[in-house]
């Protein structure tokens, strides 16, 4: 059973959600929550295994809080949110987040996602994380990065020493929003062979999920590492 704490200021919102929730047979709702404080405080008692955290919330708002409740080490988040608040999605996946879904997604995703991101991977949605990550980017050039880079002070020149020239190339497309079928049919490789290499990036640098290969692509410069002129990613 997967256990999932909701917290949204709305009540409306959180009924609407714990209906759809309640109707699955491997997802329980332990609680709910109307601020980031109290999301914290209740997620540090009840030890839910996913936590849905709404963005804009009152007393502590849900980028807070979602570092709080990731530092607990108790939880993993997943933020929903409205695409005209973007800007803030990048702070909650620099916080910790496992990923984003937007509030209009359909019922079987939102419960899709839940699975996904307790099953330990990442929810970044290809279309929505390429146009988060090119309108905002630029916010990424002032700010700490994340993994190796910040746990060696490495830095910006050196992190690309330590990926072969092919970890650089499935790091940049990775950074574009693409999935690993995507990036295979850039690179002409297979599934199972991005999945390897992903897997080493993760590894070396000291990511914790995809979100923060994203994020980290970043923060290094090396999201151009793409190749120029692919053909289009599908919307998947």
């Amino acid at each position: 059973m997967i256990r999932v704490l909701l917290a949204d200021d709305q009540q409306l919102v959180r009924a609407g959600i714990r209906l759809i929730l309640d109707s699955e047979r491997d997802i329980e709702v332990v609680g709910e929550a109307g601020d980031g404080a109290d999301a914290v405080r209740q997620a540090a008692r009840l030890r839910p295994d996913v936590v849905l955290m709404d963005i804009q919330m009152p007393i502590m708002d849900g980028v807070r809080a979602t570092e709080r409740i990731c530092a607990q080490g108790s939880a993993r988040v997943l933020v929903l949110t409205t695409f005209h608040v973007d800007e803030n999605v990048v702070g909650a996946l620099r916080a910790g987040a496992s990923g984003f879904l937007l509030k209009d997604a359909r019922a079987d995703a939102l419960t899709d996602a839940i699975r996904v991101v307790h099953s330990g991977e990442a929810i970044v949605a290809p279309a929505v994380t390429r146009r988060l990550l090119d309108r905002f980017a630029h916010q990424l050039d002032h700010v700490p990065p994340l993994g190796l880079a910040a746990a060696t002070g490495a830095g910006r020149s050196h992190l690309p020493d330590i990926l072969t020239e092919r970890e650089t190339e499935v790091l940049g497309l990775v950074a574009k929003g693409l999935s690993n079928a995507e990036i295979a049919a850039e690179l002409v490789l297979t599934t199972a062979t991005v999945k390897t290499h992903v897997h080493h990036l993760l590894d070396k640098l000291a990511a914790r999920d995809r979100v923060q290969l994203v994020v980290l692509a970043y923060d290094t410069g090396m999201a151009s590492a793409a190749r120029p002129g692919g053909r289009a990613p599908s919307q998947e």
